[in-house]
């Protein structure tokens, strides 16, 4: 049986040039990887009209339950003016025990550490049940065409997940030392006020939107939501954009505009969120006249993981690693796990994220092998005792 280097395979994916939404080549490279160890793969390319297609794998070796997936993604944020690298970025060179290039952190390193690890699991015999793996093109995109509709076409084709574990980079000083077990959801607010336009020499003639705006975007930033809940942190809501678009001098507006992002806790869902925007809107309006819009898109609701028997599992999986208990976190932003978690209990499990996203992105080797270590001792353990 093949054995994979976990060393290796982030570098070979690291040099494709997988920046949302183009793949390549990076799906590819880890299909051979994955076929060479005896998974049946299959390439799903997926696109709506106005977006770019997108290409997606799902890879299962074994047919029977239960399946532990392990979810993640290949594509990667623009690297951005490459001469402030230290290296080409997707050169994926190695110095001084650090392996550098877009996607080292965000989390190629991490798709590469769970191949490796299942490549282990299947070397040591036969087991009852499945490994899996999806791993989409457009986690750092629109998110559209990737994880919600191969989970889509898995359902169509009756094909379920018992367990995921999603390769997000979640520690913070040591890999292995948080692990996500929900995440906030993510609402996205846009407030239009609208008054009468007219000349600014004479604004008892007018109604200027813009104090009514600032008078509510004022009154909500000074204002916290909650004070957080048992498994997660108070919901925080930060304003974006105040924007009026008014190039005269002379000119009262007619409208203003601002927008805020709100990453809520359990407490809320969207709809309890949105009534309570439009109410603080409408007492605002009230006092001080116009309009006030709301309008708003939902990018994800918040969710948990209940601890117990799966979380425990991870966290023994790691403590057999490490020798630290994982502290269980459910902050940060949002990830793919808000599809999956309709589908199966989910965690999230990776490296340090605190180059993600940066230039000179980068992680230690010897991290990304204690990654394949971890994932390793999660399979071995699921699979000698799957949780109910």
């Amino acid at each position: 049986m093949t054995n994979l280097d976990p060393i290796a395979l982030s570098q070979a994916l690291i040099r494709c040039r997988s920046v949302t939404p183009e793949d390549g080549g990076a799906l590819a490279v880890l299909e051979a990887a994955l076929v060479s160890i005896g998974f049946q793969c299959h390439r799903l390319r997926f696109e709506e009209e106005g977006s770019a297609p997108v290409e997606n794998l799902y890879a299962r070796y074994g047919h029977a339950g239960p399946n532990f997936c392990f979810a993640g993604h290949t594509d990667v944020v623009p690297p951005g003016d490459a001469a402030h690298w230290r290296h080409d970025p997707f050169a994926a060179v190695i110095e001084n025990g650090m392996l550098y290039g877009r996607g080292a952190s965000d989390m190629k390193s991490a798709v590469a550490a769970f191949a490796a690890a299942a490549a282990r699991q299947i070397a040591d015999g036969p087991f009852a049940g499945s490994i899996s793996l999806l791993v989409t093109g457009d986690e750092e995109g629109v998110s559209i065409n990737g994880t919600k509709k191969v989970l889509a076409w898995m359902a169509e084709r009756g094909e379920r997940i018992d367990h995921c574990l999603v390769g997000e980079p979640t520690s913070t000083a040591s890999t292995g030392d948080a692990i996500k077990i929900g995440r906030r959801g993510s609402l996205n607010v846009r407030f239009t006020a609208r008054g009468i336009q007219g000349h600014s020499a004479y604004p008892q003639r007018a109604l200027n939107p813009v104090p009514i705006l600032a008078t509510l975007v004022s009154e909500l930033a000074a204002e916290p939501l909650d004070a957080g809940s048992a498994h997660f942190e108070p919901t925080t809501l930060v304003f974006t954009t105040f924007d009026v678009g008014n190039p005269a001098t002379n000119v009262s507006p007619a409208e203003a505009r601002a927008a805020c992002n709100i990453r809520f806790n359990d407490l809320w869902t969207a709809e309890k969120l949105i009534t309570h925007l439009k109410a603080k809107a409408e007492a605002v309006t009230k006092r001080m006249g116009g309009q006030i819009e709301t309008e708003y898109s939902v990018s994800g609701v918040s969710f948990l993981t209940a601890p117990g028997a799966f979380t425990d599992l991870l966290e023994n999986a790691v403590k057999s690693v490490t020798g630290a208990a994982p502290e269980f976190s459910t902050g940060g932003g949002t990830s793919d796990a808000r599809f999956i978690k309709d589908h199966a209990p989910v965690a999230e499990l990776g490296l340090c994220g605190t180059t993600m996203h940066k230039v000179d992105e980068c992680v230690p080797v010897a991290e990304i092998e204690t990654l394949a270590d971890i994932y390793a001792a999660i399979l071995a353990s699921y699979f000698s005792k799957p949780p109910k």
